[in-house]
């Protein structure tokens, strides 16, 4: 890598690899890309870079040879721009290691994980750092608001990052966060996610297992300790530690525990006790008591490196979550669009929770994309109504991509809007999202939350439901609290 010039990354547009691409041009690479549709976020963070990029796949973007190729994790054989690389022999690297090999050496490698809240987690920690003036290296998975970007490299000791579990390339099918070698490690939850990739929960648990017996002696495991929520998993997995564990969550057998929650309009405020000591009383901008975990994880992490109470919660008074983590987008003849990234059963309803918290006694609208892997699988066809039914009106469209599954592992929303329906609530299937913009515009009613939830783009439905309404206004400190 130390001979590279020019860095060529082909699947230029995911969430986590335009953010590597920026870090490599700040390095000093000059740096192209391609993909078979470049959107935002990325487009317009590679555009402010000034990277240019190609929008689709050719082997004669690799003309003259770059001197290093990054090949995203859904990059596969059959890619022209792959095989070329192959029959070529040009040198080639997956994102995590890059980031391993380039950013990584030298660092104190801090590593989020987990089946939900790792994102948040790690904009968080950042966030903190930030504050308490460590300059932090980070890279996380969407665009963190405080600092309008996802990745950043402020020359600190720390390198603060979302640790993916999801594969590393078509050559390397171990999960991403092998390669980061935490020195501290947040494990925020374990529940099965990624059925694509991992045949069951076994399989699955293991992986993190084998990340926590990764952490130095010196180094430290903190995790989620509400056992009867989070479950034996996260037990089994604090057992390979060879390094202190501390437990956080809401019961009084954890080392940190948040206590005396209340929703304070748009966001938390809650007390935190470490060791049966108290700690300090935080005021956190963001909704939800998944939010609230997500925070005490981090403040856990930045004690240990030194940040004080007063720290954190300056820093997460001021926090401002990340894009798509119940992202209010416009409030149009009082119906509320929000838009959320929700992928996961347990994830919707989380959001469905802080929604009912931060906007109580408005009508809640459910209104979800099977589009994630695991979504997309009958393996959640039990669970998910009964999440998809804390909303009052239930909308599904139809599942993304659903011709790449057969019909014995696809899941059916039809079945899911029937399940849904006999717990009470209404509950019907659209099969676009023009038709679902156009009848939930006809029956959206003043005072109506209208909660999108997908973890692509759902093909702009919240900028559909808002044309469809009228004339987006511009939001006011009223929506965010009402």
């Amino acid at each position: 890598m130390s001979d590279a010039k020019h860095v060529h990354v082909i699947g230029i547009g995911g969430s986590a690899m335009a953010p590597l691409a920026g870090m490599l041009g700040e390095q000093g690479y000059r740096v192209t890309g391609s993909d078979s549709g470049v959107y935002p976020p990325a487009s317009t963070l590679l555009e402010n870079l000034g990277i240019s990029f190609f929008h689709t796949f050719d082997a004669a973007h690799l003309e003259p040879a770059p001197e290093l190729v990054v090949v995203g994790n859904i990059i596969a054989r059959g890619n022209p721009e792959l095989e070329e690389v192959l029959d070529r022999k040009i040198p080639y690297r997956s994102m995590p290691e890059i980031l391993e090999e380039v950013f990584l050496p030298g660092r104190h490698s801090i590593v989020i994980s987990g089946t939900h809240g790792k994102t948040t987690t790690t904009a968080m920690l950042a966030w903190i750092f930030e504050t308490a003036g460590k300059r932090p290296n980070f890279l996380v998975g969407g665009v963190a608001e405080n600092f309008g970007k996802s990745y950043g490299l402020g020359g600190g000791e720390e390198f603060i990052l979302e640790g993916d579990e999801y594969e590393t390339a078509f050559w390397d099918r171990g999960p991403k966060f092998f390669h980061y070698h935490p020195d501290d490690l947040i494990v925020t939850s374990l529940e099965y996610d990624h059925a694509d990739i991992y045949r069951d929960f076994e399989t699955y648990e293991l992986a993190f297992r084998r990340l926590v017996n990764l952490v130095p002696r010196r180094g430290r495991v903190v995790i989620w300790g509400d056992t009867e929520e989070s479950g034996p998993a996260l037990r089994r997995a604090a057992e390979k530690a060879f390094c202190p564990v501390e437990t956080y969550g809401f019961r009084s057998s954890n080392d940190w525990v948040a206590s005396a929650l209340a929703v304070d309009g748009g966001g938390m405020r809650f007390r935190v006790t470490y060791r049966d000591e108290n700690f300090g009383e935080f005021a956190l901008a963001a909704s939800g008591r998944h939010n609230v975990l997500n925070a005490l994880g981090a403040i856990a992490v930045a004690y240990g490196r030194g940040i004080g109470a007063d720290v954190s919660g300056k820093a997460l008074a001021m926090f401002r979550s990340v894009k798509r983590r119940m992202d209010v987008k416009a409030e149009v003849r009082g119906v509320l669009v929000v838009d959320d990234f929700a992928h996961h059963p347990t994830a919707v309803r989380a959001t469905m929770e802080a929604a009912r918290g931060r906007w109580p006694g408005r009508r809640l609208w459910a209104i979800l994309e099977p589009r994630s892997n695991s979504m997309r699988r009958k393996v959640f066809e039990q669970t998910l109504p009964v999440a998809l039914a804390l909303a009052d009106r239930i909308v599904l469209a139809g599942v993304f991509r659903a011709q790449q599954l057969g019909d014995e592992n696809r899941l059916e929303p039809e079945a899911v809007a029937e399940s849904v329906r006999e717990l009470g609530k209404s509950a019907r299937v659209f099969p676009s999202a023009d038709a679902i913009a156009e009848q939930v515009s006809i029956e959206a009613e003043p005072g109506d939350v209208l909660l999108v939830m997908s973890n692509g783009s759902f093909d702009g439905l919240c900028e559909k439901l808002l044309a469809k309404l009228g004339q987006p206004v511009q939001v006011s400190s009223e929506a965010n609290s009402r």
